[in-house]
């Protein structure tokens, strides 16, 4: 199909003359002819045939290296990347252990905050009680000097009438 469609560009560009017998044959110069374009076709055909297989072989040679080259870059990468922080990843994992414990820090720091609050009322409370209860001993003491006072006072009355009546 493809070399009928070939004789009849051939044919139009006059390269072969298309004299016909009646029958319907060519003549033995046509023949010649379209034998000749032809074989110059083959010939021309095997050609490209042979240059695309050079273009062929070239990419692939040209792919390979690529190929190569891809390997050899993307181990040059790895190579980068690793010099670029040889500890990122405890980096990392040390960075976020930190945000935990801070998260963790903020809560209790709230919480100590309070207790300091609250040690603090306590220990006024505490010292305002003390002061009361010192006050009242003192107080209690006094009342008691006093009393004893009183009580010997009215022994000694009670001692002196008791002298008076004998």
């Amino acid at each position: 199909m493809q070399n009928q469609q070939q004789l009849q560009t051939l044919m139009q560009a006059g390269q072969i003359s298309g004299s016909l017998s009646f029958n319907g044959n060519l003549s033995k110069e046509d023949e010649e002819m379209s034998k000749s374009a032809l074989s110059t076709f083959k010939a021309k055909e095997e050609e490209i045939e042979k240059k695309k297989l050079e273009v062929k072989e070239k990419v692939q040679a040209q792919l390979g290296r690529i190929e190569e080259e891809t390997r050899r870059l993307a181990i040059i990468r790895e190579e980068l990347e690793a010099l670029s922080d040889p500890m990122k990843k405890e980096v990392s994992t040390v960075r976020k252990r930190v945000d935990i414990v801070n998260k963790e820090l903020k809560p209790l720091g709230q919480t100590c905050q309070k207790k300091e609050r609250e040690y603090k009322e306590a220990l006024e409370a505490f010292n305002e009680k003390h002061k009361e209860k010192v006050q009242l001993i003192t107080r209690l003491m006094e009342l008691v000097g006093e009393s004893e006072k009183m009580r010997m006072k009215k022994l000694e009355e009670l001692s002196k009438s008791v002298e008076t009546i004998r």
